[in-house]
């Protein structure tokens, strides 16, 4: 536990100043984090016999993510996002000079990993500049993760608390409906305490970011103990003592931040 608490605490720490330092601080650091994280999936995806294009994936997935940058901090055209195409064909060439039982299935995890984990990414980068375009601001970023955080605290408080009725057992037995309510309401007041400083977005649009932040980061995190407990693995990785790997701690991100991105575009726009 002690282990664990010390690990949350330097890493929030760096999060924080991932965001707080600026365009090209924030862009390198979820630049890294999310090849780090693709590269922990193809790691327990082999654990199956599978052999997903490792390389050449995170090649185009860190293309796909500075092109996403370019287009927010440069106003690239959304044309150099072809660059992606020869890529992408290069996946089944490679697979066809391999000698493999299940080539499909190869291809078919390559191109899950990008859809699971670097496009979400892309949309959470892409809160810094929802507001203006061309222009970055930390609020949508910052108060995503702090209501992402409070979601996971509050459920594990209520749930250890009050819990008696499980969520979804089969893939989390801890999980409970009262910890989701219970993150809920933490979410929603960490929502209403982050709309007294960041007054340019209305109370209620936050509200309702923390509803879904809440809803489906819950999933996020289902889907990846889902995808842990069909091939028996643990955690992704190792690099965070106490807590596993990067995609374990972004679980909840990889299916919330494509949806809060969309209700905010919206919105705001």
């Amino acid at each position: 536990m002690k282990t664990r608490a010390i690990t949350a605490f330097f890493f929030t720490i760096v999060m924080l100043g991932s965001i707080l330092l600026g365009p090209y601080t924030f862009t390198f650091f979820y630049l890294i984090l999310s090849l780090v994280a693709l590269f922990e999936f193809f790691g327990i995806i082999k654990t199956a016999g599978i052999r997903p294009h490792r390389n050449i994936a995170l090649f185009a997935a860190g293309l796909i993510f500075l092109m996403t940058a370019g287009y927010h901090l440069l106003q690239f055209e959304n044309k150099f996002m072809l660059l992606i195409v020869p890529l992408i064909f290069s996946v089944f060439i490679s697979e066809l000079y391999k000698k493999e039982k299940i080539p499909f299935s190869n291809i078919a995890y390559t191109f899950v990993g990008f859809v699971y984990v670097t496009v979400p990414f892309c949309f959470f980068y892409s809160l810094g500049f929802i507001q203006q375009a061309g222009e970055y601001n930390f609020h949508l970023p910052l108060s995503f993760l702090l209501m992402l955080w409070a979601s996971d605290t509050g459920q594990y408080l209520f749930g250890v608390k009050f819990g008696k009725r499980r969520l979804f057992e089969r893939h989390s037995p801890k999980k409970s409906w009262e910890g989701f309510f219970g993150g809920i309401f933490t979410t929603l007041l960490v929502s209403f305490l982050i709309s007294l400083f960041f007054t340019e977005i209305h109370p209620l649009i936050f509200g309702g970011m923390a509803i879904l932040i809440v809803g489906f980061g819950t999933l996020g995190d289902l889907v990846e103990s889902m995808l842990k407990r069909s091939l028996d693995v643990k955690d992704s990785g190792t690099f965070l003592p106490g807590h596993g790997g990067f995609l374990d701690r972004f679980d909840g991100l990889l299916i919330a931040a494509p949806v809060v991105y969309a209700y905010l575009y919206l919105l705001l726009k």
